[in-house]
């Protein structure tokens, strides 16, 4: 277990969190924890659920925050986020985050928050321009400290969330320049560079639209939503010429079928393949590649408290460290009383 650890922390320290919203889909799969797994070779990882983030838009209804918390780990743990080597917790367990949150939001001038995009675009996307709650206009200090206590070196997100991690560094170079201290790294931007998987009507993919195909659909349910994917609209018969740039399907082979890739690029084009044929191919390989996925969720829907135990252990564990870092924090601003 020393040496395990120590070649984690040869590259240093990284924190990524997810909003607990359920069973996650293909798109949640390639934005994100296909680049947890292979971190967490290379890091000392940990991996958060961010219960109180999801209240700043969700504070409405809670009640089915701890199975939406289970049911999202049980596909971490499925993919292969590994607990023995990635320290996965709960936000909301680790009350020195609150702590951090609060003590960085005295130092943190209104105006970077009033500025930040991704905040306009909740904003406009959710209709909150009148009913904005606190939680939210502060949420990226929230983010920087689930960042900073753990004294992260790199933070992993795609492009659409870099403005938050800039404001994180901005943040810790604030605190440390204020109280002439080195507290916290100052952590680097890791984009993740991963493909865009639309959902099966083209639109973004997402739950809410009904548009998405979850990592633990059956079979069956992976059929029928190939099926009903949106494809070339000028292509109705099988003597029609394809358009594969514009087609829905296509784009999911360029992701899940890399090898057969040309051969239904041309046969589509040469009017060769029809649609339903295409679609067919599709779902084969989509079932085929989440296949293992389905049956080590299956042992762990069997297994629910194991699930939270790992949980509940991973919070105990990052809590050690958090407490150092407020306690450091706390020293720096000369208000360790004690």
């Amino acid at each position: 277990m020393i040496k395990k650890e120590a070649k984690y922390y040869m590259k240093g320290v990284i924190f990524s969190g997810m909003r607990p919203t359920g069973k996650l889909h293909i798109g949640n799969y390639y934005g994100a924890l296909t680049n947890w797994i292979k971190l967490q070779n290379e890091y000392k990882c940990y991996y958060g659920v961010v219960d109180w983030h999801a209240l700043t838009t969700g504070y409405n209804d809670t009640s089915l925050m701890k199975e939406s918390m289970i049911e999202m780990v049980i596909d971490w743990l499925s993919a292969g986020i590994d607990p023995e080597k990635s320290t996965l917790l709960i936000q909301s367990q680790v009350p020195e985050h609150a702590e951090l949150h609060l003590l960085l939001s005295m130092i943190t001038p209104l105006a970077w928050l009033e500025r930040n995009p991704v905040l306009k675009e909740q904003v406009r996307d959710l209709n909150l321009k009148e009913n904005m709650g606190y939680g939210l206009l502060g949420y990226p200090v929230l983010m920087a400290s689930d960042i900073l206590i753990y004294k992260s070196n790199a933070v992993p997100v795609g492009e659409d969330q870099s403005p938050h991690v800039e404001l994180s560094r901005e943040i810790g170079r604030r605190f440390n320049n204020l109280y002439n201290s080195n507290v916290f790294p100052i952590p680097k931007l890791k984009l993740s560079r991963t493909p865009r998987i639309p959902g099966t009507d083209g639109k973004k993919m997402s739950k809410s639209l009904k548009n998405d195909i979850t990592l633990s659909d059956r079979p069956e349910e992976i059929k029928n939503k190939v099926l009903s994917m949106i494809t070339d609209p000028e292509k109705i018969k099988l003597s029609d010429p394809g358009h594969p740039e514009v087609c829905v399907v296509f784009k999911y082979h360029e992701i899940f079928n890399k090898g057969n890739v040309d051969n239904i690029k041309n046969d589509c084009k040469k009017a060769r393949l029809g649609c339903v044929a295409c679609k067919k191919v599709l779902a084969d390989v989509l079932i085929n590649e989440f296949q293992s996925f389905r049956e080590k969720r299956n042992y762990y829907e069997k297994n629910p408290q194991l699930v939270w135990d790992i949980l509940l252990e991973g919070s105990k564990k990052a809590r050690t460290i958090a407490k150092k870092t407020l306690g450091e924090v706390k020293k720096a601003m000369k208000i360790d009383y004690a």
